[in-house]
């Protein structure tokens, strides 16, 4: 069982309107009122209902069932990039959505952890790209980078899909995010700290020898295991968690029965809740808020779930 801060509550009252959503209603409102007493008043003009909705959304409303298939929505292609084809990280394997109609996507480097290469995460590449993300798995310089190296190479990964990669043109630079698992969870944490514009990080069972991160500004989700004798709870994942800005949206989840290496397999618990975070931080799509508030509750999969609601 985990350790430390309280654990899982309910969320305060539902988050309020978003922005936009608020301001559909205002217009609209006025647009009643002025028809109301004779026509619109000089200017105004209906707001289109498109005005309203958020242009980042893809793909269909989510639903419990959704979320939880291997598989998305969208078709999904995938192109190898040689480790000389790119510089500042070893290559890797990008996935994306086919179809091209919906536009631009967020995008999201992952990495592996200590002598492991990219394989040991390619689960994630089609389960996230057929929701609606440009997802690159890659290799590092060498199986046995540590932390800071990994981050470095996360955002050269990132770089490289976005401005010399043969999918830019699919790519919304302004939202891009980070993954990794182990040292490479470790890895997105520094990646995390050095570009403050990063949209979402996620350490999966994440090492590091730093444990405090205080610096971050990147909404962060930190996934530990109960039986993860490599980078335990109470020496990795919890800390990570507890160094956070309380004003920074956060969460904790905790598997329950699971070990270090669960992220290096298909694991349901791992990509529903990882997808939400990704979607409701890179693509702002509120959709996906009511998997991570109210609280996840403890689970035969979840041991302890804490985190930020509502989300900001």
């Amino acid at each position: 069982m985990g350790r430390g801060a309280a654990r899982s509550r309910p969320c305060p009252l539902p988050r309020p309107r978003s922005r936009s959503r608020v301001r559909s209603l205002v217009l609209t409102a006025g647009v009643a009122t002025a028809a109301l007493f004779g026509g619109l008043v000089p200017g105004a003009q209906a707001a289109p209902e498109a005005a309203a909705a958020n242009p980042y959304e893809r793909g269909p409303a989510p639903t419990v069932a959704a979320i939880e298939a291997p598989l998305g929505s969208y078709a999904v292609s995938q192109t190898a990039v040689s480790a000389g084809a790119v510089s500042g990280f070893g290559g890797g394997t990008i996935y994306y959505p086919t179809s091209t109609a919906d536009g631009t996507f967020g995008a999201v480097a992952i990495a592996p952890g200590f002598t492991a290469t990219q394989s040991s995460v390619a689960w994630l590449g089609p389960r996230l790209a057929s929701r609606g993300f440009v997802v690159f798995t890659i290799n590092t310089l060498s199986t046995l980078d540590q932390p800071a190296a990994r981050g470095r190479q996360l955002l050269a990964a990132l770089d490289h899909l976005k401005q010399n990669s043969t999918v830019s043109g699919r790519i919304d630079a302004a939202r891009l995010g980070v993954m990794g698992h182990s040292m490479g969870g470790g890895g997105s944490l520094e990646a995390a700290k050095s570009r403050t514009t990063l949209k979402a990080a996620i350490p999966l069972t994440g090492w590091n020898t730093d444990k405090t991160w205080p610096e971050l500004r990147t909404p962060t989700l930190v996934v530990g295991a109960d039986g993860d004798t490599v980078a335990p709870v109470a020496t990795h994942s919890e800390p990570f968690y507890e160094s956070l800005p309380g004003t920074l949206d956060k969460a904790y989840l905790e598997l329950n029965g699971a070990t270090h290496s669960a992220p290096t397999s298909s694991n349901t618990t791992i990509a529903k809740y990882s997808l939400s975070w990704l979607k409701r931080f890179i693509d702002d799509d509120t959709r996906y808020e009511q998997f991570l508030c109210p609280l996840p509750q403890p689970s035969p999969t979840i041991e302890e779930y804490r985190g930020s609601c509502p989300l900001g």
